[in-house]
């Protein structure tokens, strides 16, 4: 359970380093309270995660999860440029995480 509970901590820090974007630099209201919803709700489930799991493990795979997330939504919805290098480096963070759940 701990694993899914911190799946979607990973997934709503996606959700809040997204609104960041949306919030423009906290000016606006509606996008900045979801952005520190999304925030609040993604600490505390990984804060739950890690009754579980190690930390370094917790927090590598939360970090892990955003981070691909937000390159996949810039992409998606900034038009970020989607370049060969950025893919493999996003691949090797998805093989670091694969890795780390692996071995834990």
């Amino acid at each position: 359970m701990s694993w899914l509970i911190l799946f979607f901590a990973g997934l709503l820090e996606t959700v809040w380093a997204t609104g960041l974007k949306y919030t423009h630099g906290f000016t606006r209201p509606l996008p900045t309270i979801g952005t520190l919803l999304a925030m609040t709700a993604s600490v505390w489930l990984l804060s739950v995660a890690m009754r579980e799991l190690p930390l370094g493990t917790a927090y590598a795979i939360w970090t892990g999860i955003g981070a691909v997330g937000a390159v996949i939504l810039g992409v998606v919805l900034f038009h970020d440029p989607l370049t060969f290098p950025r893919l493999l480096c996003v691949g090797l963070i998805v093989t670091g995480l694969v890795g780390l759940k692996m071995v834990s």
